[in-house]
């Protein structure tokens, strides 16, 4: 059987039962109201986000409407409710309302409690539901606006304690506190474009070529493949022309093994992890979150992204945001292909990430 997915209606795309099948796989909430699956082994039929235990994909048989389900004997799932499609939209309006209630009061902070009450629901169920759909919780999707007022007014030209005003932080010290998850270095060095900001790196080989491997003192910063070192070291300088950077193979050796483990038994290592530094808007860290839940062995599409992300009609978004990467492997945009399956654009190659699904495939 196959179906339109909603985010590719618009360009009249088939979607095969292996992309719903992912979203079972994933608890794709965003799917919800798309199709439903049923079991054959239970006779039961459930909405892609039920999180009932999953069955074998053999078991597994998709229907476009509950109703369809139903004609074909199975019964519905009572942990998932498929077929009250009703609370569903009005849970996906109730979050809809409740992020632009954010946006057009990002200058102040909102409590979970005014917000539940505008988007007429819960405030449990509305945090839950708004970190399913959205990505973040409310309270993340508020910071994140601030920090991207805030780099707004440094690019503009204001000064640290002026954009931190026009930002909304109560004090410069909120700034600092939040500048090593969002904005990847202090406030000032980011204002300078890198400039003072201290970056070592490492290079070594890998099934896929030379990788360098760049850090600063709060993690990993950059992931560079090519076939020389000076590919790799131009590409690196390129990315980071203000900072101060030297070749040091022993300076955070442990995050640069982590790295490379990443490329050699990708299964194994998923496991491990690695600090990032890294600075980057709302959306983009809202899809390097999204790749890095990807498993290793297993693929998605840009729709897919785009729709795990709440912003399903974002695909080409998702593909630049996939581009800008600049700590490929680790956050493994090698595993986001097109829609029909086939191989995409890659930053270093189509030859070298069909290597890196092949080593994973081998791992597995």
């Amino acid at each position: 059987m196959i179906a339109m997915a909603h985010d590719l209606r618009r360009n009249s795309s088939i979607v095969p039962d292996d992309l719903r099948w992912a979203a079972v796989e994933t608890r794709d909430g965003s799917r919800d109201g798309e199709f439903v699956y049923g079991v054959t082994s239970t006779g039961v039929y459930c909405r892609p986000s039920c999180p009932s235990r999953r069955p074998s994909r053999a078991n597994a048989r998709f229907f476009d409407t509950p109703d369809a389900a139903e004609r074909e004997g199975f019964r519905a799932c009572l942990r998932c409710r498929p077929h009250e499609e009703q609370a569903a939209s009005a849970t996906r309006a109730g979050v809809e309302a409740a992020r632009a209630y954010l946006d057009a009061n990002a200058d102040r902070a909102v409590s979970l409690t005014e917000l539940a009450k505008h988007s007429r629901l819960s405030a449990s169920h509305l945090q839950r539901s708004f970190k399913r759909i959205v990505g973040v919780s409310p309270k993340q999707y508020q910071a994140a606006q601030r920090v991207d007022r805030f780099k707004s007014r440094l690019r503009a030209g204001d000064t640290v304690s002026r954009a931190t005003y026009e930002a909304g932080f109560g004090s410069s010290s909120r700034v600092y506190e939040s500048s090593d998850k969002t904005l990847g270095m202090t406030p000032a060095a980011f204002r300078r474009g890198g400039a003072g900001v201290e970056i070592s790196y490492a290079i070594a080989d890998a099934p896929i070529g030379r990788v360098l491997v760049a850090t600063t003192e709060r993690g990993v910063c950059a992931v560079e493949v090519g076939a020389t070192n000076a590919d790799v070291e131009k590409q690196l300088r390129t990315d980071f022309p203000n900072a101060t950077i030297t070749r040091d193979d022993d300076a955070h050796a442990t995050w640069v093994r982590a790295v490379l483990d990443r490329v050699r038994s990708p299964r194994a290592a998923a496991s491990n992890r690695i600090p990032l530094d890294l600075a980057g808007t709302e959306f983009q860290m809202k899809v390097w979150a999204a790749l890095q839940s990807i498993p290793a062995g297993e693929r998605r599409s840009y729709s897919q992204i785009a729709a795990a992300i709440g912003q399903p009609s974002a695909t080409r978004a998702v593909a630049q945001a996939c581009a800008t990467n600049k700590v490929a492997i680790v956050v493994p945009c090698h595993r986001v292909v097109r829609s029909d399956g086939s191989l995409s654009g890659y930053k270093w190659g189509e030859n070298r990430k069909r290597r890196l699904l092949a080593e994973e495939t081998i791992d597995g």
